[in-house]
């Protein structure tokens, strides 16, 4: 996956307007525009595509950690030069405030299982005995449950007697 479709989904699923995605970047320190906001959100084939660089989605994903549990007193975390999906998976965890259980019930409502100790193992440090690789897949199928969880433009049923 790439960083540009990480941050499609992220909006989509959260409804995220131009402004608030500015305002998520700022709140990590980052002052971007609407313009390379509106680049990063096309399409590869687009003409006006532009590449979202690690950097960038890191304080995005920061930026989310701060609005929705609030910002750390004292002084803010590094930003990471470089991201895994392991650490994509972990900020959003932080960002919503979730425990394993609801990790899992996530990827569930995406119909893709995995136990607690699967989960557990992205979570581990890099050289751990039991650190495991964050695949594609597994932050798709998570990407997908947080939509399905989330997005506010589900069919409604209507009530034909009121």
């Amino acid at each position: 996956m790439t960083n540009n479709d990480i941050l499609r989904r992220l909006r989509y699923s959260f409804d995220f307007s131009d402004s608030k995605m500015i305002s998520l970047f700022a709140l990590a320190g980052e002052t971007v525009t609407r313009e390379q906001v509106s680049c990063w959100l096309k399409k590869d084939d687009h003409d006006d595509y532009k590449g979202l660089k690690d950097y960038l989605l890191a304080t995005f994903l920061n930026g989310l950690i701060n609005d929705r549990r609030g910002v750390k007193e004292g002084e803010p975390a590094p930003i990471e030069k470089e991201l895994t999906n392991n650490i994509i998976l972990r900020k959003l965890k932080i960002a919503l405030n979730f425990i394993d259980d609801d990790v899992v019930s996530i990827m569930e409502l995406a119909n893709f299982n995995i136990s607690k100790p699967e989960l557990t193992a992205f979570f581990r440090r890099p050289g751990h005995k039991h650190y495991r690789i964050c695949k594609d897949q597994i932050l798709r199928n998570f990407l997908q449950g947080l939509q399905l969880k989330y997005r506010t433009d589900k069919p409604e049923a209507t009530d034909k007697n009121a």
